[in-house]
């Protein structure tokens, strides 16, 4: 570095990856700062330049640099960043210390620091462990330990195994092969190293009852709420255990039980269109998302899904881990999932697509089916994906016959159409020759309270009796238009 570039420099100011020092008598202050450094993306010490910006240099000599390298020696493990000397017009030097970033996991006198803006703190504990961790996660996971010795392939679901290699082939994402007994697919899969069986294959294909007591995080929970919290009362709760893909399609199967799904006319279609409030492709993504990425070393953690009456959340226990934010899921993104191993199986499958796509896809599918976009959080060591139904538009833009632009199903058309009078829920279930009350609740009469046509005689007992269901406004409204256009 010459003058010019340090005058440069300078001018920039403090910042994350610049630091000003007056002397190397603060050199103390000056090998956290570094320590920091590489703990983050790297950056500039610099001796001989006041808080201010001024350059005014100091005497440097052979002992100056030695007690600098003394003093950078106490950081952990051994760091070796460039050193240099820029020379002023007088008999002084500016000392600058170049540090490179992302290595590693840096302490400094048994304590670790991270740069806050243009300070130094020391690293919060959980903010430690969790790049201990990050550091371990190449060679040393969950995923790629060895099951316990009692544990073997005859534990293992065969026919699953068989069905991975079927449509690995079929989408081109593993070569055909002759080699088709359970251990060579394995082998194929990464699910077998150096002989041994791995957790990852458990989590994958684990079928016997002995492996709940050993795998217990092998577990899905479903709910359906009634309410938008978790106040409400349940309408439908769920537990399963079992291997990755029969809780997928557990999942799958509950959320077509009680996902309502509304109908419409498209003009110049003779078919009738089906809207789901929340679109399939975008849920099951979500889903395996949350078992590749989920942590399994959480022995009461599972998957969990929430279903309320305006908002469908899906939850897997575990951290966002490197450098991910709820921020970036949203934008082009590299991925590397927590269990790369589960993950892999899964592409090859073809239950997800390349890394680093699904969220992207979620946000698009949702769009596609009228779905506001859906929002990631990070709380309480979980990972919340949080979507909100389909938008329908108001009564006044319909125009067409049943099922139309409004998004009501047959079923609840002719529930409006038949709500003159108020009805209890048992009339209304008879009308449709329904029998499943909660099925009913969920897929037509809420929906119709929710979107404002449909009211309780009864609101602030909702579990009364004497509970009826009349029209509102808005639904006499949309029955005097229909009408109008009959």
């Amino acid at each position: 570095m010459n003058l010019r570039e340090l005058t440069k420099l300078v001018k920039s100011g403090e910042s994350e990856r610049i630091e000003f020092k007056k002397s190397t008598g603060q050199r103390t202050a000056a090998a956290k700062t570094v320590c920091a450094m590489l703990n983050g993306h790297g950056g500039f010490v610099l001796f001989g330049v006041t808080d201010k910006g001024e350059i005014i240099g100091q005497k440097v000599s052979a002992k100056t640099i030695e007690d600098i390298s003394n003093e950078i020696r106490r950081i952990e493990p051994p760091a070796f960043p460039d050193i240099e000397t820029v020379n002023l017009k007088s008999e002084k030097s500016v000392i600058v210390i170049k540090i490179s970033g992302g290595t590693g996991l840096f302490c400094y006198a048994g304590r670790p620091y991270i740069r806050n803006g243009p300070t130094t703190v020391q690293m919060p504990r959980d903010e430690y462990n969790r790049r201990l961790i990050e550091k371990l996660y190449a060679t040393t996971r969950w995923e790629n330990e060895p099951v316990p010795k009692d544990v073997s392939i005859k534990d293992l679901n065969a026919e699953e195994i068989q069905i991975t290699l079927d449509n690995a082939i079929r989408l081109g994402r593993l070569e055909a092969t002759d080699r088709r007994d359970t251990t060579s697919i394995l082998r194929g899969l990464e699910l077998i190293r150096d002989g041994k069986l791995l957790n990852a294959a458990v989590a994958l294909y684990g079928k016997s009852n002995q492996l709940k007591t050993l795998y217990p995080q092998m577990g899905i929970r479903l709910a359906r709420f009634r309410g938008k919290n978790r106040l409400a009362d349940f309408a439908d709760n769920r537990q399963y255990w079992g291997h990755a893909f029969t809780l997928l399609r557990r999942a799958e199967s509950f959320l077509m039980d009680h996902v309502p799904i509304a109908g419409r006319v498209v003009p110049g279609k003779m078919v009738r269109e089906d809207q789901p409030w929340y679109p399939p492709r975008a849920t099951r993504e979500a889903l395996a998302n949350a078992l590749c990425h989920r942590d399994y070393t959480i022995p009461g953690g599972a998957v969990a899904v929430a279903m309320y009456d305006d908002h469908l959340e899906i939850t897997n226990p575990g951290a966002l881990q490197f450098g991910i934010t709820p921020e970036k899921l949203t934008k082009p993104h590299e991925s590397k999932p927590w269990n790369p191993i589960i993950a892999n199986v899964f592409y090859r499958a073809g239950i997800i697509e390349r890394w680093g796509t699904g969220t992207l896809n979620i946000i698009d599918w949702c769009a596609e089916n009228d779905n506001p976009e859906p929002t990631w959080q990070e709380q309480a060591g979980s990972v919340y994906v949080t979507f909100l139904p389909a938008v329908l538009p108001d009564a006044p833009e319909d125009k067409g016959d049943v099922g139309t632009k409004l998004g009501l199903s047959r079923d609840q058309v002719q529930i409006l159409r038949n709500l003159m009078n108020d009805k209890a829920i048992t009339d209304l279930m008879e009308l449709l020759g329904r029998t499943n009350r909660t099925k009913f609740r969920d897929q037509v009469l809420n929906p119709l309270i929710k979107t404002g046509f449909v009211q309780m005689t009864i609101p602030e007992k909702p579990r009364s009796s004497k509970q009826k269901y009349r029209l509102t406004e808005k639904g006499k409204n949309w029955i005097s238009n229909k009408s109008k256009t009959a």
